[in-house]
């Protein structure tokens, strides 16, 4: 049994204390976990109480990791795992942190693959096929992918691509016009027939606004 005789701040980004028992540094935490365990001086710890304390600002701080990575854009499930693996964190600190996050909604496969494609249509669409590599990179389920992928409509998608490039195809040829502008659509993934179609929707789409 040990008495803490001392709770001090350290120096630091991170909010943090040294606790000391019976007169000498014993363990650094976070202040949030002294805060949260009330913590005060002149309590008694047993060594089971140190090991929780440790356990528990473990927890914390793996928390803390995934909510600041989290606090740019929304992950995958797969992109949190690996991002805390490399900080260090693993079994099962990080299981429960991966819990906590998915009970409280910052964790969600199916969010993080809407948000994936809806972020893909508005700046840069591509096809099926492609947006299916990136989230399968991302380490999203099949299923989730299925699932989602299924409420993308690929000849609009493939329409508002050709519409991004298109205004600086405007002095062409056809045959330039359809070359470069397939050539364009075909790095995005999009297969021939829609390819053809949009192509070609696009250049009478041009020539009618041209003629009026």
């Amino acid at each position: 049994m040990s008495t803490i005789t001392g709770i001090k701040k350290v120096k630091g980004r991170e909010k943090r204390v040294k606790v000391y028992l019976d007169g000498k540094p014993a363990l650094g935490l976070l202040a949030e976990t002294a805060l949260q365990e009330g913590l005060r001086v002149g309590q008694e710890i047993t060594e089971s109480n140190l090991d929780g304390l440790e356990n528990r600002d473990l927890y914390q701080r793996c928390l803390n990791a995934a909510i600041r990575f989290l606090g740019y854009r929304p992950r995958s499930e797969t992109e949190v795992r690996q991002r805390l693996q490399k900080h260090g964190f693993d079994g099962e600190c990080l299981e429960k942190t991966l819990v906590r996050l998915k009970e409280q909604g910052l964790v969600d496969d199916i969010t993080f693959a809407r948000f994936w494609i809806d972020n893909r249509e508005a700046f840069s669409p591509r096809s099926k096929r492609l947006t299916k590599m990136e989230l399968r990179r991302k380490g999203l389920s099949s299923d989730v992918i299925e699932q989602v992928i299924g409420e993308v409509d690929e000849r609009d998608s493939a329409y508002r691509a050709a519409l991004k490039k298109a205004p600086r195809l405007a002095n062409c040829e056809y045959q330039d016009f359809r070359r470069r502008l397939g050539d364009y659509l075909g790095r995005r993934g999009f297969n021939y027939g829609i390819i053809k179609e949009i192509t070609e929707r696009i250049w009478k789409e041009q020539k009618t606004q041209n003629s009026q």
